[in-house]
């Protein structure tokens, strides 16, 4: 099994004007994260795009361009490119050039988004939101396939037979669908043959069983190898010396970030009964000491079988130095006994 994380780069905001701060300084921190998590052995590190002042990244490719030059040998991915509302042919290029400086270590997440801001910012219609996922998702494998293309839809110019460049090291530079557990979005990564990366960031674990056994039966029709198809975890939790550490660090800014997006969704407030109830076996978060987290890799495991962990450490602002020890525990306390009751981290 392959295991990293991935971050949104949070950032803090005034509390009376609602403006960012510290977006530099962040940043700063998250390539520290990076290289870190590249230096102890983990597998992946994937950076988030947003448009809103509660996160630092909005071009994840600059930023792993960034870490590319202080990494060796982890996987750089986007979680996620919000495809929907960009260019396919920019965000191709993008990392195509981080693939050419990583030596090759770039991936895509591509999604459909799950906040809405881009959309009016580069000026999309909310109203076509899943069929300019479809169509962009079209146009960024074509550009996987050939070096010259000509391609034509209803939400982006025609190409004529034009070439884009530059090429990437990996052919084809790995896609991944990311998904939420919407049975068409399941189908599509499916019926595509692209691996599906599933977010799981509440209730129990178990509910999402019927969801992986969906892409892999769905795989199976369009006449892919389901057991080809690598399928990531991704889910919220944060690691410490000991669980009440954790919980003590992780809370308070889980709780002001996801009370602020509830605010705006309608979710009622979060309560630390339910952050604490969610970190059992069954929940979905993975909070805890390292024997706790190696627990729940296993136990979900034997549930979805994945090839792939991804860990969000920062649901909110949090101590920079506490953020490094959590990744240090992951790589050195997690990592090496789920490897070795799994059978290893996959090659290539």
């Amino acid at each position: 099994m392959e295991i990293g994380l991935y971050t949104f780069a949070e950032t803090r905001l005034d509390p009376e004007t609602g403006r960012q701060l510290g977006a530099g300084e962040r940043l700063r921190d998250l390539l520290e994260e990076i290289e870190l998590a590249d230096r102890l052995g983990l597998d992946v590190f994937g950076v988030g795009e947003h448009h809103r002042p509660d996160y630092a990244v909005s071009t994840p490719a600059v930023v792993l361009a960034a870490a590319a030059g202080r990494t060796e040998r982890i996987r750089l991915t986007s979680a996620v490119s919000v495809l929907s509302s960009d260019d396919p042919v920019r965000v191709f290029q993008d990392f195509a050039t981080l693939d050419l400086l990583s030596g090759g270590r770039a991936e895509i997440m591509a999604g459909r988004g799950s906040f809405t801001e881009s959309f009016p910012l580069f000026g999309q219609d909310l109203a076509d939101y899943d069929e300019l996922f479809s169509e962009k998702l079209d146009l960024l494998l074509r550009l996987r396939e050939a070096e010259r293309i000509t391609w034509s839809g209803r939400h982006r110019p025609s190409i004529a037979d034009r070439g884009v460049y530059p090429r990437p090291l990996q052919s084809p530079i790995p896609v991944w669908i990311a998904v939420g557990g919407t049975p068409a979005s399941v189908v599509r990564a499916a019926t595509l043959g692209l691996p599906m990366a599933l977010a799981i960031i509440g209730g129990a674990a178990e509910r999402f069983r019927p969801v992986v056994e969906l892409y892999r039966d769905a795989a199976a029709r369009a006449g892919h190898d389901p057991a080809s198809l690598p399928i990531s975890i991704n889910s919220h939790g944060f690691i410490a010396d000991d669980a009440r550490a954790a919980a003590d660090t992780a809370f308070p800014p889980y709780a002001d970030t996801m009370g602020r997006i509830g605010r705006e969704r309608g979710w009622p407030p979060p309560t630390r009964q339910r952050f604490e109830g969610e970190a059992t076996l069954p929940g979905a978060l993975f909070l805890g000491a390292p024997d706790q987290i190696v627990e729940k890799i296993l136990y979900q495991h034997d549930l979805f079988r994945h090839d792939r962990f991804l860990l969000q450490l920062t649901v909110g602002p949090t101590p920079h130095q506490k953020v490094l020890r959590a990744i240090e525990l992951l790589a050195t306390e997690v990592a090496p006994v789920v490897r070795r009751e799994i059978g290893g981290t996959p090659e290539g």
